[in-house]
């Protein structure tokens, strides 16, 4: 309970319990729980996602007749296409790099908000950020729980998938926002 105490009848009545006997530190310290910022946010964001009708030939052999990618940008694309920035997640990640979404009730931040954004490293005011699902992952790209040609779920029957393989879908959706380096 690092950052909790007992409460004691000389705390000011300012200090409310959770009902549990102890004050948290946000009581404590008169803070209210996690807000969204209102500053260097991109906001509210959407999942995209493309579906590609060729197919796909991977590096141990087998094919996918077929594939989709999901991803979300941020930012705007300029003229000239070439103030395009793609981020690579962790191998169990997502792309949900920044913003929120409006159907999460819980309003969490993407896994890097406080690098995406205006004004900050990765600056959407300059940039043009895509990151995709990889994939052979779980959260919208083509995967395992994805449906095959027979109607029903890849499961197990899935295709191993390289990480060159990954490399090559996201060129397929490079392609598909026109952006040719």
């Amino acid at each position: 309970m690092g950052n909790t105490r007992p409460m004691n009848e000389s705390m000011s009545q300012n200090h409310r319990s959770s009902g549990n006997g102890y004050v948290s530190a946000l009581e404590e310290n008169n803070l209210a729980p996690y807000s969204r910022p209102q500053y260097g946010t991109v906001g509210i964001v959407e999942r995209q996602s493309v579906q590609f009708s060729d197919t796909l030939t991977l590096r141990s052999g087998a094919a996918l007749d077929g594939f989709t990618i999901a991803y979300e940008t941020y930012g705007a694309l300029n003229h000239d296409r070439s103030n395009a920035i793609m981020i690579f997640h962790a191998l169990s990640g997502d792309a949900h790099v920044a913003g929120y979404y409006t159907d999460d009730p819980a309003e969490r931040p993407g896994w890097w908000d406080e690098a995406v954004g205006p004004g900050k490293m990765f600056d959407t005011d300059r940039f043009f950020i895509i990151c995709s699902n990889v994939l052979g992952g779980c959260r919208g790209s083509s995967g395992p729980s994805s449906l095959a040609a027979d109607g029903r779920a890849y499961g197990s029957r899935f295709p191993v998938i390289t990480v060159a393989d990954m490399v090559e879908a996201q060129r397929y959706l490079l392609d598909h926002l026109g952006i040719d380096r």
